[in-house]
């Protein structure tokens, strides 16, 4: 019965090892990364493989992080910085952009790069809202409310997750030179620049 158990064992060590460890805190990093130039693809096995548990959820199931939790307090705390996608680096917000909006979730009333910043509509809990994705990767960062009285320059509040972000503190510059593509990838052909999010979106 002693060989059994250690196969058993031996598996469940492999596929541990095999997964990002576990870490409900936003990405942060000390260099800004090269900007993807075309269009990310990847397949589930290699979004699973590359992201973190939570980090999967929320951009891949579109899950929603706890509000007011340690991510949020994190946020809060962070000085001048931009924010990137945590799948593919894609520059999405910025420190200028961020207000403090009381809901519990990182807040911003304008994207730093429209053309990574795309929307749809979202009907997963019985009605409609504004679901906010990176334009790159089509990863899921949060919603956008329009109209809700927030004295900044769009009245608009994107509610992201910080789970989904990555932030590069303000002074740390981006390489000049873009990721390269992956020329046999066919789903990555096509440049993100153009890409715009749904122009009713408001």
């Amino acid at each position: 019965m002693k060989f059994p158990l250690l196969s058993l064992l031996s598996l469940s060590l492999a596929a541990c090892a095999e997964t990002k460890p576990s870490s409900p805190i936003m990405e942060t990093s000390d260099t800004a990364p090269a900007q993807p130039s075309e269009k990310i693809a990847k397949t589930d096995a290699e979004w699973r493989a590359e992201l973190t548990p939570e980090q999967y959820h929320i951009l891949r199931e579109a899950g929603t992080e706890r509000a007011n939790g340690k991510v949020y307090k994190e946020f809060k705390e962070q000085g001048a910085g931009t924010y990137y996608c945590g799948g593919c680096d894609a520059e999405l917000f910025s420190s200028k952009e961020k207000f403090d909006s009381g809901c519990g979730w990182p807040s911003f009333y304008d994207p730093a790069n429209a053309k990574n910043v795309k929307t749809s509509t979202d009907y997963k809990i019985g009605y409609a809202r504004t679901e906010v994705l990176c334009a790159v990767c089509d990863g899921h960062l949060g919603h956008v409310f329009t109209g809700e009285g927030f004295d900044t320059p769009t009245d608009k509040r994107y509610c992201i997750n910080g789970i989904a972000l990555k932030f590069v503190p303000a002074g740390n510059k981006a390489p000049d030179q873009a990721k390269p593509a992956d020329p046999s990838n066919p789903a990555t052909k096509g440049a993100v620049d153009g890409q715009q999010g749904d122009p009713n979106k408001e």
